[in-house]
């Protein structure tokens, strides 16, 4: 069982006591939005998409937290919950343009392209760029353990996936990444 922060502790304390449950909930969207838009950001691409997510993430965060077991940390919770969301909203965009998983990619690269400020030899916009050339689940382990620092094991408890096989896709996605830009 994961132990939680103790202000983590005292929020969730809060958040299940009528009078103060609004405030606590305040405080855990003040603590955790911005670690959560850049996640979903970063598998999304636009800022309205991203907002549009984490408004619903909040919305599962608030209706779901009465049942919230304590059998894993908040910060963990929350992300499970941001990287379904985030997922879901990519497969209805998918399923919206009726896209292959092919087009769908370079679908993202177009977005990304598209953003303000985007010049493709800057560095940051390539790692952007071949982020982007990625398949879903690498991208995402890439996402949560070259931006947010992710240990294997938090990880692990999001994707509910094994340590071994994140690893393998880390390193699968850091050597199509290192290609990438080598050859563009």
């Amino acid at each position: 069982m994961a132990v939680n922060h103790p202000e983590d502790i005292i929020l969730l304390q809060e958040f299940r006591n009528a009078s103060t449950r609004e405030k606590a909930f305040t405080a855990i969207i003040k603590k955790y939005q911005e670690k959560l838009y850049w996640h979903v950001r970063r598998l999304v691409i636009h800022h309205e998409d991203a907002n549009d997510v984490l408004q619903n993430i909040f919305i599962k965060v608030w209706n779901g937290l009465d049942n919230f077991r304590e059998d894993a940390q908040l910060y963990t919770w929350l992300y499970r919950i941001a990287t379904n969301e985030s997922l879901t909203y990519l497969e209805q965009q998918k399923r919206k343009s009726s896209l292959s998983i092919d087009n769908e990619e370079s679908s993202l690269t177009n977005q990304l392209k598209a953003e303000k400020g985007f010049d493709g030899n800057k560095a940051e916009w390539k790692l952007q760029l071949a982020v982007q050339q990625l398949p879903e689940k690498q991208r995402l382990v890439f996402n949560l353990r070259y931006y947010d620092e992710m240990p294997y094991e938090e990880m692990s408890r999001i994707l509910e996936t094994s340590e071994g096989a994140l690893k393998a896709s880390y390193h699968h996605a850091v050597k199509k990444i290192e290609d990438f830009i080598l050859n563009h």
